[in-house]
């Protein structure tokens, strides 16, 4: 019965942490722009003498 109890706890415990986390990153602005990062990485890169030349 005491295993019981204490795997409740701690699972309850873990929710509450993620819940903070959620709250945390929702408020930090980690999911604002969600559709910018994909059609970024298609964008041409300025010239800066950084690519390899065959």
């Amino acid at each position: 019965m005491w295993s019981i109890v204490l795997l409740v706890f701690l699972s309850l415990c873990a929710g509450v942490a993620a819940w903070f986390l959620f709250l945390w990153a929702t408020r930090s602005g980690q999911f604002e722009d969600m559709e910018g990062p994909k059609y970024r990485m298609l964008d041409e890169d300025e010239e800066t003498g950084n690519k390899k030349e065959d």
